[in-house]
């Protein structure tokens, strides 16, 4: 099967089941990735949440495909799962079960409360599981075995053979009962006919996308994201075996090649959700860190955001011009925090009191006075100024005659062509930033919709941590806003002052 019709299949099961497995996105395509990949899943959750079902379902898949189903008790015995003892072959003094319609001979397994397995089982299994192998009496048996669904109610109990059981499992789901209402009225309401999955896909499929996944390339963005992510567990106290790590990758692979993908990038690495917890309550946390590391950090605005601050407070520091004396605002208030008893310490609340918010240098006062021209204002400390109420050009007139202050918010010709000149060249270099961002975010926006592998929640949030990593241009737009007002500003202020000079 060509790679184009592999994926356009993969999808029509992926709709299929969906449609009739309602909130079970992520468990269909960790179904559909441990088949083609030949690994195996595990499926954490209360009885009655569909475990057996999509199970069976994801079997009917597979064309000409066995499907293997037993509930183990710790008083299960090994004919039960592997097949009963050959009397044939006991009449010849050979050890020899008849596997038929058994584990050995089935494609897709579901093993309910498989922790349950007791240790004449365990042996067996661990081998069937890893190398595909039966040891059938003397014989050797090659077992066609894709994968296994383990279900259980709970995790293993602290037991050595069982954790290395755990650690077969490389796919790892809790799987809940469905949440939303509307779902639950189609499950529980709705006459469904029995599913019948109608795509099918063939054994020879299977194989081929194995085989095609074996030598594809990783890319270097993906082999650091495993490197980091393997730190920063192994700093949580979360282990993950070598064998995991092997076989992890391959899975990256092989829903690489399903994609239709030259190698593996790194979207695909948010796959690993679903790979590396060992108790679901790691799961949010391991789910984050992923995704943190495969949104890079988007566009680097960081020395466009200095340049912009530095020209800023350089403009800022030529138009500043000291106040002789505080002036206070009549209208406008800004909050002042005493703690009780003048104390500093964190366990008194404090008092809440209000004081008129006050300027100490003239640009701040113009800068205030243009943008709220009718305001009053009062200065000094005496009680007598402090109840006056003056409009700007009475303040400027005020301060001309007590203290000879004139305002001067301007530029030098020379300062304020340089500034000019580097403003229209930070405005490039933004919209330069803002254009490619956009095309980052729409390449990204593609790429989600493309890669079938992540589910409609997993897309949402990588696009809200992208556009959250570039909030930083929205922060330089608005400061670039700011450093035209001050270059525009001057020749407002000094009709201000002007208005001020005629009333004098």
């Amino acid at each position: 099967m060509r790679v184009l019709d592999l994926k356009n299949t993969v999808i029509n099961i992926k709709q299929e089941f969906s449609d009739y497995f309602k909130e079970r996105d992520a468990e269909i395509n960790g179904s559909l990735l441990a088949l083609l990949s030949g690994e195996h899943i595990l499926l954490l959750g209360p009885p009655g949440t569909a475990k057996t079902l999509l199970a069976n379902k994801i079997c009917e898949t597979i064309e000409g495909g066995n499907f293997f189903h037993y509930l183990l008790t710790r008083f299960s015995t090994p004919e039960e799962v592997f097949g009963p003892l050959s009397l044939k072959a006991l009449e010849r003094d050979e050890f020899s079960r008849r596997i038929e319609g058994y584990l050995p001979t089935a494609h897709i397994a579901l093993l309910d409360e498989i922790f349950k397995a007791n240790s004449s089982i365990l042996n067996s299994l661990l081998t069937v599981l890893n190398e595909r192998k039966y040891h059938n009496g003397k014989e050797l048996i090659e077992v066609p075995l894709f994968s296994v669904f383990g279900a259980s109610n709970e995790l293993p109990e602290e037991d050595e053979s069982l954790e290395a059981l755990y650690d077969r499992f490389l796919f790892r789901y809790r799987v809940d009962y469905i949440q939303h209402e509307e779902n639950l009225e189609d499950l529980i309401f709705k006459n469904t006919e029995d599913f019948e999955p109608s795509t099918k896909l063939s054994i020879d499929d299977i194989r081929e996308v194995q085989r095609k996944a074996r030598n594809l390339p990783v890319d270097s963005e993906v082999r650091a994201v495993i490197k980091a992510l393997r730190r920063e567990l192994k700093n949580s106290n979360i282990f993950v075996s070598d064998r995991r790590w092997k076989k992890i990758v391959n899975i990256l692979r092989v829903a690489s090649v399903v994609n239709g993908h030259s190698s593996v990038n790194r979207m695909t690495a948010v796959l690993l959700q679903h790979m590396l917890w060992d108790v679901p309550e790691q799961k949010e946390a391991i789910r984050k860190i992923i995704l943190d590391r495969v949104v890079s950090g988007g566009t680097d605005t960081g020395k466009l955001k200095l340049d912009i601050f530095d020209l800023k407070n350089s403009i800022y520091s030529c138009l500043q011009q000291e106040l002789p004396d505080l002036v206070a605002c009549n209208k406008c208030y800004e909050e002042d925090r005493k703690t009780a008893g003048g104390m500093k310490s964190s366990r008194f609340s404090g008092v809440r009191t209000q004081r008129n918010l006050t300027f100490d240098n003239a640009l701040d006062l113009l800068k205030h006075h243009t943008e709220f021209p009718t305001h009053t204002y009062s200065f000094g400390l005496d009680h007598s100024n402090l109840n006056s109420s003056l409009n700007f050009e009475s303040l400027a007139e005020q301060f001309r005659r007590k203290y000879g202050f004139e305002f001067k918010i301007s530029l030098d010709y020379g300062d304020k062509k340089l500034y000019e000149k580097e403003y229209e060249n930070l405005e490039e270099r933004v919209n330069y930033f803002r254009r490619q961002i956009q095309e980052e975010e729409k390449a990204l926006e593609d790429t989600l919709r493309e890669n079938i592998w992540i589910s409609g929640q997993d897309g949402q949030e990588i696009l809200m941590k992208y556009r959250s990593k570039n909030t930083d241009i929205y922060e330089i737009v608005s400061n670039l806003s700011e450093i035209r007002l001050l270059l525009e500003k001057p020749r407002v202020f000094d009709v201000a002052v002007e208005k001020a000079g005629e009333v004098a």
